[in-house]
């Protein structure tokens, strides 16, 4: 089910717009999944660590009788073994997961029985990413849907990467990876070595598979799987469908956010794909090499429909030798535009002479960078090309971008500009330092004005912001303003802040793994916390514990404020803590950490609980230290920061810019 924010507000009349409550939640369901873990040799572990990041209870049994009848809201996991011997009984009533860890000694993928699983989990003891794993659950489960989410933006790329062996991205994939909205793995470029040292001509499942879960482990990106044939400039053969249909059920099982499905697979390939994908997306593909393809023709409508039948997006490229043919292209698009409002078209010409189609196209464009081995087909431009061309042709204007704020946000202001370098955005940062009650309409009001982001936040009662977003009414704070130009200019005030909390907590965690829980937030003011209740209530937390402040705003429904000791007592065990406190007040949060202190497992992070400390400068008796030392999954204010400017970029500018590139660009110090 798709993941939709709900924002109610209610409000008698439009001047009474302070007196109105607002609800706002963006979980998918309440409903806990259900789930059978089918683990290895010596992996009985794992199913503790699955359950944690559900939010959920484990136990592992001993037959298939066993876990059906247990609870459904039980995490239950069993042995390849013990669920082999009793196959036959399965009924499907839960959700069956294969794991298979691939340096497990002695444990070889067993493909006839893995084939037949909902979903495959591929992991490494040696180095194990626990938000790998949350990230997986939580896109196989439905509870986050990146198709979703970059269907919204203006305009979105795939980084196409060429590597024989995934290994060798690893080192530049942060900075290969700015501007791109997705990463594509063209399996078919990837070469397995053999032991006579030569390679394999089709890479194996295996180590495919291992590949795929390398690149997902070092990249927040949706991953578009490609299996390209020979006569569309790959390498799997074209005498063997059924060999692309088991490589991309595998993408599937994998948890593949995208799987190019080529056109000219046989219809009963195509919809097999359709009727089995789950959450992952189907980009239907129509290359054209021959140079005889012309977008004037009625055939290109017809593929277009072709595609569309099974295609979540129908890509179409072809190459061209006449820059006419662009324009023969823009008005092909058009007209599909106009007649089609689903699935979206991604259309794009190859060769020098097609370039422009790749500064026009605005789905999935594919890009290229200087540090990859080749690029994937030819005219192929890099991020910081396109936007150079766009420029260029006027498809969008330099701005003055602004960081308005206190001098210790010069380092923010800092990376933002690296950021307008890489991407070679023309437009100009400046940063103006700002006095805590200074007014910003002159700044608003500057010529060129394209944005900016205020650190610290002003309050919503500024009167230069006649328009907020329903966040930053709810939370009564501005961070971000926004320029609309539709006839006349407007500005739009927005709240990054609540994004940065979201995306940190569930890093490690699904959406879900919150619903229902109890929460306890410290501060000495509700402004400090406000973002933070925000972030809390659209995972569904509740109730919701204050110390040191009551809230009196939009967001004071199911929040009750701590006194004593006995409202104590009626905190039973808050699954998260969050700290707003200054760095001076700090060592008051350290007891509460002892007093609900987790237990920790023996893969991947800490578990079962959550602290989050919003304080910046050194603190006394350091609480995230004691938090890690008592069970706790932590998370600093580094982390809050660098997923708030993640945030922030895609607001100004239209921008991604991975969370990693940011801690990598910006250093340890806080922004």
């Amino acid at each position: 089910m798709a993941t939709k924010l709900l924002v109610e507000t209610v409000s008698p009349t439009p001047f009474s717009k302070s007196m109105a409550v607002v609800d706002v939640q963006e979980i998918p369901t309440l409903q806990k999944p259900s789930l059978l873990v089918v683990f290895g040799k010596e992996s009985e572990a794992l199913v503790g660590v699955i359950a944690d990041v559900l939010g959920q209870k484990a136990e592992i049994s001993g037959s298939v009788s066993e876990v059906k009848a247990g609870l459904k809201d039980t995490i239950h996991g069993i042995s390849r073994k013990s669920f082999l011997a009793e196959a036959a009984e399965w009924d499907s009533s839960r959700l069956l997961l294969n794991t298979h860890c691939v340096d497990g000694e002695g444990e070889t993928l067993d493909e006839a029985f893995s084939s037949q699983c909902d979903y495959e989990y591929l992991y490494t003891k040696t180095t194990f990413y626990r938000r790998d794993l949350a990230r997986f659950l939580s896109f196989i489960l439905g509870q986050i849907n990146p198709h979703d989410s970059l269907a919204k933006k203006l305009r979105t790329t795939l980084l196409s990467t060429t590597f024989p062996d995934i290994h060798a991205a690893l080192p530049n994939l942060d900075i290969l990876s700015v501007g791109a909205d997705a990463v594509e793995l063209r399996v078919d470029l990837l070469k397995e070595p053999l032991p006579d040292g030569s390679y394999s001509p089709i890479p194996s499942l295996k180590y495919v598979g291992e590949q795929l879960m390398t690149l997902r482990q070092r990249t927040e990106l949706p991953i578009i799987y490609t299996t390209r044939c020979t006569n569309e400039n790959g390498r799997f053969p074209m005498d063997d469908p059924v060999l692309f249909y088991t490589y991309l059920r595998k993408a599937i099982q994998w948890g593949c956010e995208y799987i190019d499905v080529e056109l000219w697979l046989p219809e009963d390939i195509r919809r097999k794909l359709s009727e089995t994908k789950g959450s992952s997306r189907i980009i239907s593909a129509f290359h054209d090499f021959s140079g005889k393809f012309k977008w004037t023709t009625t055939e290109a409508e017809d593929l277009f429909r072709k595609g569309a039948v099974y295609g979540d997006v129908v890509k179409m490229i072809a190459l061209v030798t006449s820059t006419q043919e662009n324009y023969e292209l823009e008005y092909f698009r058009s007209l599909i535009e106009s007649k089609y409002s689903h699935p979206p078209l991604s259309g794009l010409n190859m060769g020098p002479q097609g370039q422009l189609s790749r500064a026009l196209n605005k789905v999935f464009t594919p890009i290229t960078h200087p540090l990859l081995p080749m690029i994937a087909a030819p005219g192929q431009l890099s991020a910081a090309e396109i936007n150079v061309a766009r420029f260029n042709m006027g498809q969008f204007a330099k701005k003055d971008i602004y960081g308005i704020g206190s001098y210790r946000s010069m380092t923010q202001a800092m990376f933002f500009e690296k950021c307008f370098n890489e991407l070679s955005l023309p437009h100009q940062f400046i940063f103006l330092e700002k006095s805590p009650k200074g007014p910003i309409d002159a700044i608003l009001k500057r010529p060129n004005f394209g944005g900016a982001y205020i650190n610290p936040p002003v309050a919503i009662s500024s009167p230069s912001l006649p328009t907020m977003s329903d966040a930053a009414f709810a939370i009564g704070q501005v961070d971000t303003v926004l320029v609309h130009q539709n006839g006349e200019i407007s500005h739009e005030g927005d709240n990054a802040r609540w994004k940065g909390i979201r995306s940190t907590l569930t890093r490690d965690f699904v959406p879900t793994a919150y619903s229902q829980r109890a929460a306890l937030i410290l501060a000495s003011a509700e402004s400090d916390a406000a973002p933070a209740i925000f972030a809390l209530k659209s995972l569904g937390i509740g109730p919701i514990f204050t110390i040191g402040f009551k809230m009196h705003g939009t967001l004071k429904g199911d929040v009750e404020q701590v006194r004593s000791v006995e409202d104590m007592k009626r905190l039973d065990q808050p699954f998260v803590i969050i700290s707003a406190l200054p760095a001076e007040k700090s060592m008051s949060v350290a007891p509460l950490l002892k007093h609900y202190s987790g237990d920790g497992t023996g893969l991947g992070k800490s578990a079962g609980k959550v602290f989050v400390d919003l304080s910046t400068g050194p603190r006394k008796n350091d609480p995230l230290t004691v938090a890690a030392s008592t069970g706790w999954t932590v998370y600093s204010i580094a982390d809050v920061s660098a997923w708030t400017t993640v945030e922030t970029l895609r607001l100004l500018v239209g921008q991604n810019v991975p969370y990693d590139f940011v801690r990598l660009a910006s250093g340890q110090g806080l922004f």
